[in-house]
C-alpha cells in the first residue's frame, strides 16, 4: 500500500531578533535596526538586521564601526533574548493549532507536518502556510517565510527562496529544478569547513553534491553524508517530531558580556548567582536537574579560560552558584579585568520532586523568590543591584 504522501510547512521569521525589536518598538518600525554585541562600541558585531537596514548593505557579522560607515542612521540595539524566547513560544502556540507535529530549529524557525490536518481544516498546505503568514503579521506585526513540500528537507530549502513574507511550493515534480543548482552552504549541516571541502573537488552545488558516491561521503561525514545524499536525492522519510515529546536539552546554560569591565570577587560572585539564578529557572522548567557545571571566563583581551568538575545532583540556585565560585576561584587570581562570563550545567537528569517543609533547613528559598520574580516581576534589595550585568544576555543552551 503507497503511503500518504506528507504535507510539511517550514515557518521562518524575516530577521527575527531585529522584527521584534521593531514590532515591540513602534518608533523603529520605520528605521534601519540592528541587534548588535554591544551598542555602545564600534568594534561590537552586527547579530541581526532588519529590511531597512539590509538595503544599506549592513550584514549579520560585520563590525558596528563599519555598518554605520554604510549606513550612518542605523539604529543599534542590545538583544533581548528573554523577549525573544517568549516571542518564539507565542508563535508555537499559534502553530500547535494547525498540528501537534511542530519541530523547533532555533527560536525562529519550525517545522510542521500537517498531513493529517488537511482533511479537517479543508485546506491544501500552501493555504494553511498562506494562513499562518497573515496571522503572523496580524499579530506580532512582523512577517514570516513558509515553505512547503513533501520533506523536511524541501521544506527548509522553499521558505529560503523567497524572503520575506512569501509562501514557496517545492513538489516531487519540480524540487530538482528548483534546489540542485543552489549552492551546496544552501543546506542546513554543510558549514565553512565542508563547503571548503567539497569545492576544493568542484563540488558547489547541491545537485553535484547528490552525484557523489556513498563511499566518498561516508569517509568525509560518516553516515550522514549518506542520510543527505538520500535526503537530497528524496528517497528518506524523515517526520516531523511531535512538540509534546521533544527531547530535553543536553545542557543549559548562560552567558553575559558585562557593561563594563570587572575584576573583584565580590562583583564577579554576583554576576555568578545572577546566572545561576537564570540557569536553575531554565532546568526547573525542563524538570532537570545537574551534575556538572562548567565556567568559562573572557579576560578584557577575549582570551579565553575554562574550567568544569562533577557536582552533586542539584538544580538550585545557592548550590549552582557556590559550585560556581569554587570553579572560579581555582581558574582566577581576581587580578586582571573579565570581560564576559558564562555558566553551563550538562550531565542533566530528571529532577527528584519531593514535598518541602517550609521548616526544611535545606530549603534553598532563593529558587522560590526567583519562581516569584520570573512571575511577577524583579525586586531587588539595594545591596544586590549591579550596575555592570548586562540582564538581557544570550541564554545558551
Amino acid at each position: 500500500m503507497q503511503t500518504k504522501e506528507r504535507v510539511i510547512l517550514h515557518s521562518d521569521v524575516n530577521n527575527f531578533f531585529a522584527s521584534v525589536e521593531c514590532s515591540t518598538k513602534p518608533e523603529l518600525l520605520d528605521k534601519p535596526v540592528a541587534v548588535t554585541g554591544n551598542p555602545k562600541k564600534r568594534n561590537g558585531i552586527i547579530l541581526a538586521k532588519n529590511e531597512l537596514a539590509k538595503r544599506y548593505g549592513v550584514k549579520t557579522g560585520q563590525v558596528i564601526g563599519e555598518a554605520k560607515g554604510l549606513c550612518p542612521g542605523l539604529v543599534c540595539l542590545p538583544p533581548h533574548y528573554d523577549l525573544y524566547e517568549q516571542i518564539s513560544g507565542e508563535l508555537h502556540q499559534i502553530y500547535l493549532e494547525y498540528t501537534n507535529f511542530v519541530e523547533p530549529l532555533g527560536l525562529d524557525e519550525c517545522w510542521l507536518d500537517v498531513t493529517d490536518s488537511l482533511k479537517y481544516l479543508k485546506k491544501d498546505g500552501k493555504e494553511i502556510a498562506d494562513e499562518i503568514r497573515q496571522r503572523v503579521k496580524t499579530q506580532f506585526k512582523f512577517t514570516v517565510s513558509v515553505g512547503v513540500s513533501f520533506s523536511k528537507i524541501f521544506a527548509k530549502l522553499a521558505s529560503d527562496l523567497r524572503k520575506p513574507d512569501f509562501t514557496t511550493v517545492i513538489s516531487r515534480d519540480n524540487f530538482k529544478t528548483l534546489t540542485y543548482d543552489l549552492p551546496l552552504n544552501s543546506i542546513v549541516g554543510i558549514g565553512h569547513r565542508l563547503e571548503k571541502k567539497f569545492s576544493s573537488i568542484d563540488v558547489k552545488t547541491i545537485g553535484e553534491f547528490t552525484r557523489l558516491e556513498d563511499g566518498y561521503l561516508e569517509n568525509l561525514m560518516g553516515i550522514n553524508g549518506i542520510n543527505l545524499k538520500n535526503d537530497l536525492l528524496a528517497k528518506r522519510d524523515v517526520p516531523v517530531a511531535d512538540y509534546y515529546s521533544l527531547p530535553p536539552p543536553k545542557s543549559i546554560g548562560n552567558g553575559t558580556t558585562l557593561l563594563r569591565d570587572i575584576h573583584s570577587r565580590e562583583e564577579i560572585k554576583k554576576v555568578i548567582f545572577f546566572l545561576a539564578e537564570k540557569v536553575a529557572l531554565r532546568l526547573k522548567k525542563h524538570s532537570l536537574m545537574s551534575e556538572c557545571l562548567s565556567i568559562t571566563i573572557k579576560n578584557k583581551d577575549l582570551k579565553t579560560f575554562h574550567i568544569s568538575k562533577k557536582i552533586p545532583k542539584t538544580g538550585s540556585i545557592k548550590k549552582l552558584g557556590q559550585h560556581g565560585m569554587e570553579l572560579c576561584d581555582k581558574i582566577w587570581k581576581y587580578n586582571y579585568p573579565i570581560r564576559a562570563i558564562r555558566l553551563r550545567c550538562s550531565a542533566l537528569s530528571d529532577r527528584f520532586v519531593k514535598q518541602m517543609s517550609m521548616f526544611d533547613k535545606e530549603r534553598d528559598f532563593s529558587e522560590v523568590t526567583a519562581l516569584i520574580n520570573q512571575k511577577y516581576g524583579k525586586i531587588e534589595l539595594a545591596s544586590s543591584k549591579s550596575d555592570f550585568i548586562n540582564k538581557s544576555e544570550h541564554p545558551q543552551q
